[in-house]
């Protein structure tokens, strides 16, 4: 621990306590959230304005006994810290090193499992739903929930071959030629047992809940939502539709879908003339694609692509997995949540290599001059934001719950590559009317030091107004208009 690390503030894997507090429940949520998730450090003295207070040199091994005793008496699984004292400057403090747990979820033994299950966003701690804790069984035991059998379905041989066949039809549309397509073969039934699609129980061939939402049965959860909104808010629908069907129908027709919505020019090449989209349209298709097969089908919300006056956004029920975090996706790393489903979209050849997705839409964007694009951890959803064009002079629209109020910002070059987390929060602030610090830093999926240092820069140029001091401070769009 360093003094640079201690000034970054609390993190999602760092928290401070100026001192041990008498109730250990106040720390124990935290080591537990760190256990859930991949791991942390709790500093004790460090108070909230990051100034290092440390703690009486005479008792450090007194309070390191008692943080360990009240961690192996408090939590369940067990949970072994590394606790040490450390030098910061003239004065000490202890940190309390806790490594992502393998027997997840861990818990409160006296809250319980469904009280007592905490996870950790951002800088804080919270509580976790019934089904992040259910997922973080299935990821424990190196499976996924779409691999478990569905007991409320059957399926026949004639169901099977209809599938398989169905399957191979979209590998062969997926093809770069005719000569690959030709080489397609159909799958078989061993072969959906293998992918997880169906499992074999007591020689009695069952269907997994991949083959349920692949097949989109159930007409609930099994859906894509389409929508294009007026403005940069969700206030006003000009277009919605839901797809249901097999579930890379439903990945084809949002992305048609999108096509539809955004603008579509042309550039000469040679004596051809060849049309563009103001999106690149294999990106489109990724971004959809990622959002249906990393989808949490535990969470009861249905994946949503909508279409703004700046921007198109893509949002995935159950965030991102364990272990992984948006840097680690931009650099290619992988963990993929339905397993049997991602086999499915391997063999129909909507996936082609296992994390070159991301990295791919970075440089697309990039080679077509947009800003870059933007994901946000939303604690039980992942949203993406591929931000659109605009000329030099050309101005975007903010609109609050206020019709009679307007924020004008401009959205030159210079500005595009900056100020990605700026629109989200203006997009934020539009349809909350006010909002705390903590609040903001989660919809951006930042920490609050790093969010508070965003809002004071745009603050200092009136895109937005603070009111109130330290805790109590609250974020609004101003109420004149230029």
């Amino acid at each position: 621990m360093t003094v640079e690390e201690i000034l970054q503030g609390e993190s999602k894997d760092l928290e401070f306590k100026e001192k041990l507090p008498e109730d250990s429940k106040k720390y124990m949520k935290t080591i537990v959230a760190f256990s859930n998730g991949d791991g942390g450090r709790l500093i004790i003295g460090v108070n909230d304005d990051r100034e290092v207070v440390g703690v009486d040199q005479t008792a450090v091994f007194t309070m390191i006994d008692k943080i360990t005793n009240a961690i192996s008496d408090s939590c369940e699984p067990l949970i072994i810290p590394d606790i040490a004292p450390q030098a910061v400057g003239d004065k000490t403090v202890i940190v309390v090193e806790i490594s992502a747990g393998r027997q997840r979820p861990y818990y409160l033994k006296s809250l319980g499992m469904d009280k007592g299950t905490f996870i950790r966003t951002s800088g804080s701690t919270r509580l976790a739903d019934r089904p992040f804790i259910q997922e973080m069984y299935y990821e424990d035991e190196n499976r996924s929930f779409d691999n478990v059998v569905n007991k409320d379905i059957e399926v026949t041989d004639a169901d099977i071959k209809s599938f398989c066949e169905d399957m191979k039809k979209e590998a062969q549309r997926n093809c770069m030629d005719e000569k690959d397509a030709k080489k397609v073969k159909t799958p078989t039934k061993n072969n959906l047992i293998t992918w997880g699609i169906l499992k074999e129980e007591n020689g009695v061939i069952r269907p997994t809940y991949a083959y349920y939402y692949l097949r989109g049965l159930d007409g609930v959860m099994s859906k894509i939502q389409c929508a294009v909104f007026k403005g940069n808010t969700r206030g006003i629908f000009v277009d919605k539709r839901e797809y249901e069907g097999n579930l890379w129908e439903q990945v084809e027709q949002a992305y048609q879908f999108v096509l539809r919505n955004i603008h579509l020019g042309a550039r000469i090449k040679g004596i051809h003339r060849q049309d563009v989209y103001e999106l690149p349209p294999e990106s489109i298709r990724e971004l959809i694609i990622n959002a249906v097969v990393n989808c949490s089908y535990l969470q009861g919300s249905l994946v949503q692509v909508a279409i703004y006056d700046n921007r198109l956004e893509i949002s995935s029920p159950g965030g991102l997995m364990p272990g992984v975090t948006i840097e680690k996706m931009k650099e290619g790393f992988s963990k993929v949540r339905n397993h049997g489903i991602a086999n499915a979209f391997v063999y129909m050849n909507l996936i082609e290599q296992w994390g070159s997705g991301i990295p791919k839409i970075l440089t697309q964007t990039k080679e077509y001059g947009l800003p870059e694009v933007e994901f946000i951890d939303m604690e039980n959803a992942l949203r993406v934001n591929m931000y659109r064009a605009f000329s030099n002079d050309e101005k975007q629209t903010i609109k609050t719950n206020d019709k009679s109020k307007r924020q004008t910002i401009n959205t030159n070059d210079n500005d595009k590559q900056k100020t990605a987390k700026e629109y989200a929060i203006l997009e934020y602030l539009g349809r909350v009317d006010k909002a705390k610090t903590v609040d903001i830093a989660a919809v951006i999926g930042l920490g609050p030091d790093r969010t508070r240092v965003i809002l004071a820069s745009m603050a200092k140029r009136n895109m937005i107004v603070a009111e109130g001091a330290n805790r109590n401070r609250i974020y609004r769009l101003p109420q004149t208009i230029n």
